[in-house]
């Protein structure tokens, strides 16, 4: 008996986690048809290696660029330098100040 309940948490835990994966997969997907039909080709492999090395500020850029279309603020696809300009802002920091007190 113990051993069907297991067995069963087992698979109810593995359908979840194929189904979790699943939804991630076609997610993804969506996205990259979105910036697909949206980037122009030099734009859309910078995105790609942006993906790679890091998967936050992607996700930042994709509703960045999912906003900037939805409110027609881009007319035609986003060039390379659009897709440049919109990641030093996304990602702009300031510069910290370091202060000398002398005593």
């Amino acid at each position: 008996m113990a051993e069907e309940d297991e067995e069963q948490r087992y698979q109810k835990e593995m359908r979840k986690r194929v189904t979790e994966a699943m939804r991630k997969q076609q997610i993804d997907q969506q996205k990259k048809e979105i910036l697909r039909q949206f980037l122009e080709p030099n734009a859309y492999e910078r995105m790609m290696n942006i993906r790679v090395s890091n998967p936050e500020l992607y996700d930042q850029l994709v509703g960045v660029i999912v906003n900037l279309v939805q409110t027609n603020r881009v007319t035609g696809k986003v060039s390379e330098a659009q897709l440049k300009s919109i990641l030093e802002k996304v990602s702009y920091k300031k510069e910290p100040t370091i202060a000398f007190k002398h005593k």
